[in-house]
């Protein structure tokens, strides 16, 4: 019993160090938005800001007339709306405090994203999967989703210790931008703290509340639950990503930073929408990925085939999750970086044709990784089961588009040189190579992974069903020649459109083979839900599958993390030397875009950090399931 009562209390320390943490933010949030209200009231500064800024305005011309002065009638004055400006601070206005704080920041805000990425994403398919298992009455769902949530809830408190530590680090070392941001969004920076309060109170009778709400009309309550939960989480992203397209497109405020529109106009930005669905859909892939990563932890240190099974199953679900919702994620950011372009072209032009750009053939190894770790999982899984002998003979021309198609992607368009190897080379661009460094090439290898990587997918689900339905040949042939003319396509559109059209017909092109793709994907959906509605089951031995394919379960939430690290800082840079783009400029010694050496280091200790955190996080839910055999010695010698 002292064991079971040492461990109880260490487990009651997170939801204190969680409450502390959000005492901690909203403290500081309402101090501070007292401070700018205050400011704000006062108008004493930037007052005469505004008036240094819009001063022409105070003469009035009509056209015949001379011109005559503002009215300074004490009426007029009393009609005039105070405006409060963007402030424009000098650098001894940003404190010193030994060490880069746009370091410090970085390290802070992205720690606290990768853990607000996966507590908000796992309660989604934690829900699905609890729905499902109500359904189908299959338990494994109901447990397998209960230990899901017991990593979410470790991570939660993770998130709001990182959280309330990112906040006091912004007020602290960058006082005027974070006086500016409240006083833009006002009583928002409120609703978004009480949002945490409601996101806690679902969080802990959720979980804790799982066997007690387990059946019947109670099942519903708990599911009801879960459904708050994700409504407040998901109102905490979407609250959370105005602040961050605020910075990069700002709206509901004029060219000087003064607010001219409501909460709802300065919310809704130009990037808002894009940035929700492209987090929303990247939030569940890196969730799927780490829960996978856990499945996979337990499966190897287990040598029990019970639970072994139970693992390897749950390792399959983590990796389902993880590979369909990375499968549409390259379209949202295609939407995304078309409204940045359509924003501001020079903010697209300094992600994908300045310094920025070489990142992303880092974004191209990462994203070959992923897609190569979950294609090699699905092939290793296709051997729990023998109805897999009829499709293994594909994996070999799957992978060679895979790899075809890596390299390719992976070409970059330039490289330093010097002048004899230029010289050499016969100019700046390899005779051969160099096509395949622009975009058109690159436009192709990315469709054509997503559908093989699809095809790899719809391989493994039909491993285990034979169908019965009399048109099974014909929907197979439907199905091939949808493959073909959309690898065709695919293709051809890269090629005709891209090398032989001028740039507006290469752009849409790509519009096309995006289109096609999800015309695969949905198509093939579609059939085989059709034609597997009643098909025979092939028995599927769970835990009868290599070691080696929980390397991949391994390989792919350490590709995510340093992907979302790397894409982020890009996201974050576009907007060179400002706070608040052409509204409120950034004079700290970091108002810089770092060397691309610098932020891969960053980048990855970030990585590593949270690397870190996730081993804790799995060791503290693995420890809480073990419990210690009462030592025998110790009972005789009492009872002597």
């Amino acid at each position: 019993m002292p064991l079971q009562k040492n461990r109880k209390s260490i487990f009651s320390l997170f939801p204190l160090f969680k409450q502390l943490g959000m005492v901690l933010l909203v403290a500081l949030l309402m101090s501070v938005a007292g401070l700018s209200v205050a400011q704000a009231s006062s108008g004493v500064s930037a007052t005469d800001t505004l008036e240094q800024r819009i001063s022409p305005i105070g003469r009035i011309h009509i056209e015949g007339e001379e011109f005559t002065e503002k009215e300074t009638s004490s009426a007029a004055d009393a009609e005039e709306v105070e405006v409060v400006v963007a402030p424009t601070p000098t650098r001894k206005d940003y404190p010193n405090v030994g060490v880069s704080s746009r370091a410090i920041v970085w390290i802070l805000a992205q720690m606290h994203l990768f853990f607000g990425a996966l507590v908000l994403a796992v309660p989604l398919f934690v829900l699905v999967i609890e729905l499902t298992g109500m359904i189908t009455k299959d338990e494994r769902y109901d447990d397998m989703a209960h230990e899901f949530m017991k990593i979410s809830l470790v991570g939660f408190s993770i998130t709001a210790i990182f959280g309330g530590s990112l906040a006091l680090a912004l007020f602290m070392l960058y006082p005027d931008f974070m006086g500016y941001m409240m006083h833009v969004f006002g009583a928002q920076w409120l609703v978004y703290a009480s949002l945490f309060f409601l996101e806690s109170f679902f969080l802990y009778t959720y979980y804790y509340g799982w066997d007690a709400f387990r059946y019947g009309n109670k099942k519903w309550l708990h599911i009801t639950l879960g459904l708050m939960l994700n409504g407040a989480g998901m109102t905490i992203m979407v609250l959370a990503n105005s602040w961050a397209t605020f910075m990069m497109a700002p709206s509901g405020v004029n060219e000087v930073g003064a607010v001219v529109g409501n909460i709802w106009e300065v919310m809704k930005g130009p990037l808002w929408n894009p940035i929700n669905l492209h987090r929303f859909i990247a939030n569940i892939g890196f969730g799927g990925a780490v829960v996978g990563a856990y499945a996979a932890f337990k499966f190897l240190s287990s040598r029990d085939p019970v639970k072994r099974a139970h693992y390897d199953w749950m390792g399959y679900t983590s990796n389902f999750i993880a590979i369909l919702a990375f499968l549409p994620l390259p379209f949202a950011g295609y939407w995304l970086m078309a409204e940045i372009y359509a924003y501001s072209q020079q903010m697209g032009i300094t992600a994908m044709g300045g310094i920025l750009a070489w990142l992303f053939i880092v974004q191209a190894v990462l994203i070959g990784t992923i897609l190569l770790a979950g294609n090699f999982y699905l092939w290793s899984g296709m051997s729990r089961t023998e109805g897999s002998v009829r499709y293994k003979w594909l994996i070999k021309y799957i992978a060679l588009v895979l790899v075809v198609c890596f390299l390719i992607w992976v070409t970059p368009h330039t490289i330093m040189l010097s002048a004899s190897e230029i010289a050499a080379l016969g100019g700046s661009h390899h005779h051969i190579l160099g096509p395949l460094g622009i975009m058109p090439a690159k436009n192709i290898a990315v469709n054509l992974m997503l559908i093989v990587t699809f095809l790899s997918f719809q391989l493994y689900r039909r491993s285990d069903k034979v169908a019965t339905v009399s048109w099974a040949p014909m929907g197979n042939a439907l199905l091939v020649a949808i493959y073909i003319v959309a690898m065709v396509n695919i293709i051809f559109a890269g090629v005709y459109y891209g090398y032989f059209t001028n740039t507006v017909y290469k752009v849409g092109s790509s519009v096309m083979q995006v289109g096609t793709t999800l015309v695969v994907i949905i198509a093939g959906i579609v059939i085989d839900a059709l034609m597997f509605k009643k098909a025979k089951v092939l028995p599927s031995h769970w835990g009868k599958i290599p070691d080696r394919s929980q390397y991949a379960l391994f390989a792919l939430p350490i590709a995510f993390t340093w992907l979302m690290g790397l894409m982020g800082y890009v996201r974050s840079s576009v907007k060179t030397h400002w706070h608040v783009y052409t509204v409120m400029k950034d004079t700290s010694p970091d108002n810089y875009i770092p060397t691309i050496g610098y932020a891969g280091n960053m980048i990855t200790i970030v990585t590593v950090l949270f690397l870190l955190c996730v081993l804790f996080m799995f060791w503290v839910a693995n420890l809480s399931a073990t419990k210690q055999p009462k030592p025998v010695a110790a009972a005789e010698g009492g009872a002597s």
